[in-house]
């Protein structure tokens, strides 16, 4: 196949040009997708392909790909191919990954030479919606579909990690992927500050981990059921990214991610251990109350900075010390039952009441509120 080797820093990858049909053939489709009366299926993903999974589970989740909005796409896409006489259907490029090592053989200088075709189907990172369009396109018009000659992009031989890369950096704007798909990327993309990544993995951990109290209780977007969820998981990450950041130099110092991720990850659960116990069963959790409401969460986090930054250590008898400490929280309990809470808060917004609460929970508990807080 006749291409273009593009060389762009240690990148390689190539400009290829190929027959709608041709290309139709060699790509699989990740989501399913809909026209008059036609449809086309998703292919079967492999436990193993992470990047597949991943984009999977955010075109079945996020806002921006739900069924109605990629019907409406598709039909607008192909109506376009349908009325574009003089203007290309298609003027940008689809970009297409493969696993496998590609041989390319120089025809010359430029860059020009041909490229062999990978075994397997190539995975659409950007472009599903066009092609899906395309797909349809040529079911109804077979003829003027066989004219149309699609410009692709194709890297091969990396990791799962680099198309995932590629995925966000295409899709990192805040209509076309959620924030909360960021947080579950940030460990995985390069360009990803450390800072962020310390505190995504802080977030994965307080999700996952069986001795979390907030295990399950964050809303990630495909992850488990949506039901009984506390936080989103990009709320908490922000409060968490911020504690991080402020002591990111201690942090660095003390060995990095590494090493501290676990010991801050049991400073948090070990706070948020003390305050469920302070708190007690009959509010903890309770729909009722605004305990385990975002804007109580959000502030505890803070309350945790400020305690840990003056007495984290020892971590022997942390949970039974810092329950001694939170004490005064359960005498504020009917403060935040649900009916009235945003009258005994007032704040004129969502901002301003997270740390009106922070400061409320500190003074209560004898806390130093930060003053960065």
């Amino acid at each position: 196949m006749q291409a273009t080797q593009i060389r762009q820093k240690d990148g390689v990858f190539y400009f290829v040009s190929y027959r709608a049909k041709d290309l139709l053939a060699k790509v699989r489709f990740i989501s399913r997708f809909y026209g008059e009366g036609e449809e086309i299926a998703p292919s079967r993903i492999a436990h193993d392909d992470d990047i597949a999974q991943f984009i999977a589970r955010i075109e079945r989740n996020d806002e921006a790909f739900q069924r109605s909005l990629s019907r409406s796409k598709v039909r607008q896409l192909k109506n376009f191919y349908e009325t574009a006489v003089s203007q290309p259907p298609i003027p940008g490029t689809v970009l297409l990954f493969t696993s496998e090592r590609l041989s390319f053989r120089s025809a010359g200088e430029g860059g020009i030479g041909s490229v062999s075709e990978p075994s397997s189907k190539y995975l659409i990172i950007d472009g599903q919606h066009r092609l899906a369009a395309l797909q349809f396109y040529l079911q109804e018009r077979p003829d003027d579909a066989a004219t149309i000659n699609v410009p692709c992009i194709i890297f091969d031989g990396r990791s799962e990690d680099f198309a995932t890369e590629m995925f966000v950096i295409i899709n990192s704007t805040p209509t076309r992927i959620n924030k909360s798909h960021l947080v579950d990327l940030y460990d995985r993309v390069s360009f990803a500050a450390p800072d962020r990544k310390f505190a995504a993995r802080l977030v994965e951990k307080l999700y996952s981990e069986g001795d979390s109290p907030l295990r399950y209780r964050i809303n990630r977007l495909g992850g488990r059921s949506q039901r009984d969820k506390w936080v989103l998981q990009a709320e908490l990450f922000n409060e968490l990214h911020r504690w991080v950041r402020g002591r990111w130099r201690s942090i660095q110092l003390a060995g990095g991610s590494s090493r501290e991720v676990p010991r801050y990850y049991a400073v948090i659960r070990d706070f948020f251990k003390a305050a469920r116990s302070v708190f007690g069963d009959g509010v903890w959790g309770k729909d009722n109350y605004m305990v385990t409401k975002p804007v109580t969460i959000k502030a505890m986090v803070r309350v945790c900075a400020d305690l840990a930054r003056e007495d984290a250590e020892p971590e022997a008898g942390r949970v039974a010390r810092w329950e001694s400490r939170l004490a005064p929280w359960g005498e504020m309990a009917k403060q935040f039952r649900d009916e009235g809470f945003y009258e005994r808060f007032p704040a004129k917004g969502e901002v301003e009441r997270v740390a009106r609460v922070h400061r409320d929970l500190a003074h209560a508990a004898g806390i130093e509120v930060s003053k960065k807080a």
